[in-house]
């Protein structure tokens, strides 16, 4: 039998089950600490995933409840091009992984955990961050608490301010 100590699980586990979409935010900030929302743009939005490939896996993806890339708006592609730059860029600042993966699953068959509202992936790795319990067991290590992680990144995100999005000359 294999074990592995996720704490985050059984808030998960007990918790209420969501009823709408998950990545469909409340236009109040109330639940961005809850909910592990680390920027609000104008258009579109970082979050942590909860269920982690790594630590520092992020979400981008936009406040408007659209399933495919060509919905996207050419200020929501902007901006979200520009939240996944700053993503990486912050990435890289305080976790310095060797590398980041950067996916979108388009449709359930292309591996859309929630295929309804369009969401990229950023997925800091390092070397050997598989290591033998992937190869050996199927089993991926995160090895820090996701609240911990939020406490890192939150910070970071709110130092880049507008220019994070598009606001600032400085940003266009």
């Amino acid at each position: 039998m294999k074990h592995l100590w996720c704490p985050w699980r059984l808030e998960y586990i007990l918790g209420p089950k969501p009823e709408a979409c998950v990545f469909c935010l409340p236009a109040h900030r109330a639940e961005d600490e809850d909910r592990l929302v680390l920027h609000r743009g104008v258009w579109n939005f970082v979050i942590m995933n909860k269920f982690p490939y790594n630590s520092g896996h992020l979400m981008v993806t936009p406040f408007r409840h659209v399933m495919d890339i060509d919905d996207l708006t050419p200020e929501e592609s902007k901006e979200l091009f520009r939240l996944l730059q700053t993503g990486v860029r912050i990435l890289r600042a305080c976790l310095s992984p060797q590398g980041v993966n950067i996916g979108l699953n388009l449709g359930e068959a292309a591996g859309a955990g929630i295929r309804e509202h369009l969401h990229f992936h950023l997925v800091p790795r390092w070397n050997g961050d598989s290591s033998f319990m992937a190869v050996m067991d199927e089993v991926r290590v995160i090895p820090e608490h996701l609240r911990s992680t939020y406490r890192i990144l939150k910070p970071l995100f709110a130092a880049e301010g507008r220019c994070a999005t598009h606001g600032e000359a400085s940003c266009d």
